[in-house]
């Protein structure tokens, strides 16, 4: 017998054997879904039901790369997203021919001047530089790994000159002095893993007069690994300035407030996309993160819906004032707002009572989060452009703006949007998904769940060692 029979027959032998097991196994599973009581379609439509469910279960990846226009959000549409990750990694973001938005809807525009400024004649700091790496994309085939390479790149900050820092905390002992405009929203390890805050310091740490907030999970070694600008988030679950039975500890808070790192403190009242408490799962807090939180380990964590120390604005008040006292450093809150009443009460109470936050962080009902209700993402709170401009307004009214910083945050992950939210109020802008993108996140929308496939958002080591802190390619950051 020839080489070219004995290959026929192994060849006849494989493709047999595929296809009896294939009608065995299906054979099996058609039982199995006949006789199961769970699911009446697998019960009318064996086999057939499980293609459903698999389509199904893959669905949101086929609209994403599929289906879905560039322009379709989701929570951020493909434009966006690309728009993130070609600024960060090639510093550089052109489009050709023209803009593909809708301009017959309506929408927020940037006035633009007759006579601009010149470049030379912009009022920051020009000597103030940073170098850093790009990627130059050499070659972007269809079947086979993208070519690129590194290229040293050195550029102006966009620092504010000295004569221009925003003073937050102009009573406290130590105010805080920011020269730069946008900084990173409140993220916390637990909901991110190591990797992902400790490259997001060092990154900032890099950039220079910005600044990171710790979001409501406590202070981790990691965000101190880029020796950037501290806010310290304190939520209603007072993680990182409690003991164990959940009451508020003021050695921790004295502790954290002599990190010379830490500059200020925010209390946290809402969020834009969950503006009532919080939750964690037992399986994220592992032994480390329960000794940042101050809580036992392996157990699942939830957030009050507000901090039981205080119910109204006065007691709040008293709080943020004993903090500013106990550790001389600014103290703000962070809200999100429900109505023109309540920024008129916030402001007519300041002003009556003559003290208040340093500064107030308004979080629009667009802004992200790593874990809530649906209904509590799409039908609370105002979005921003509609919150902004509330705040802004009452602070006026009453005659009390230059007494405090408005920090704005809710999709605001692009210069235009940036500009805007400025024009409309805001001192300063908190960007979240954003930077999380520019470590790696693809929105697979898997923050709650702890698998997140690029190791960002999850402590699981599994999925956290795939994401490799890497300085351009060149050296392995230490954690």
């Amino acid at each position: 017998m020839n080489t070219a029979n004995i290959m026929t027959i192994i060849g006849f032998v494989t493709v047999a054997t595929i296809f009896f097991t294939t009608i065995i196994i299906g054979i099996y599973l058609f039982m199995i879904d006949k006789r199961q009581k769970q699911h009446p379609i697998l019960r009318n439509y064996p086999l057939l039901g499980r293609a459903r469910y698999f389509l199904e279960q893959i669905g949101p990846e086929l609209r994403q790369y599929l289906f879905d226009s560039d322009l379709e959000a989701k929570p951020l549409s493909r434009k966006d997203y690309k728009n993130i990750v070609k600024s960060a990694k090639y510093k550089r973001d052109v489009i050709g021919f023209g803009s593909q938005r809708d301009f017959e809807e309506a929408g927020f525009y940037v006035r633009n001047s007759l006579f601009p400024k010149l470049a030379e004649e912009m009022e920051l700091n020009k000597d103030e530089k940073v170098t850093t790496n790009r990627y130059i994309l050499l070659k972007n085939p269809l079947f086979t790994q993208r070519k690129e390479k590194l290229e040293e790149d050195t550029s102006i900050n966009y620092l504010l000159n000295d004569k221009d820092v925003i003073v937050i905390g102009k009573k406290a002992k130590y105010p805080f002095k920011v020269k730069g405009q946008i900084g990173m929203s409140a993220m916390s390890y637990g909901s991110l893993g190591k990797q992902a805050i400790t490259a997001l310091s060092k990154g900032l740490g890099i950039a220079k007069g910005t600044w990171m907030n710790t979001g409501e999970g406590g202070l981790s070694k990691y965000h101190l690994k880029g020796d950037v600008d501290i806010i310290m988030q304190i939520g209603p679950g007072l993680f990182g300035v409690r003991d164990l039975e959940g009451n508020f500890n003021w050695d921790a808070l004295l502790e954290k407030s002599k990190i010379p790192q830490i500059k200020a403190f925010e209390i946290k009242l809402g969020q834009g996309a969950k503006t009532r408490g919080g939750h964690i799962d037992a399986e994220k807090v592992n032994e480390e993160i329960a000794r940042i939180r101050m809580v036992k380990p392996f157990h699942s964590i939830d957030s009050p819906n507000r901090f039981r120390e205080y119910d109204d604005l006065p007691s709040l008040f008293q709080f943020i004032n004993q903090i500013r006292e106990y550790t001389g450093k600014p103290v703000g809150i962070k809200i999100v707002v429900g109505s023109h009443l309540e920024a008129d009460d916030l402001a007519k109470n300041m002003k009556e009572l003559d003290h208040g936050p340093d500064f107030i962080t308004i979080d629009g009902g667009e802004g992200g989060t790593g874990a809530s209700y649906q209904e509590l993402s799409d039908s609370v709170g105002l979005p921003i452009k509609s919150a902004l401009p509330l705040v802004d307004h009452a602070l006026k009214k009453h005659d009390i703006r230059d007494q405090v910083t408005i920090i704005a945050s809710g999709k605001l992950f692009t210069p235009d949007r940036v500009a805007i939210a400025l024009a409309m109020g805001a001192d300063l802008v908190n960007i979240a998904r954003g930077f999380m993108i520019t470590v790696g996140c693809i929105q697979t929308l898997q923050c709650h769940s702890n698998a997140c496939p690029v190791g960002v958002a999850t402590t699981d080591p599994n999925y956290r060692r795939r994401l490799l802190l890497m300085k351009k390619n060149i050296e392995q950051l230490t954690i």
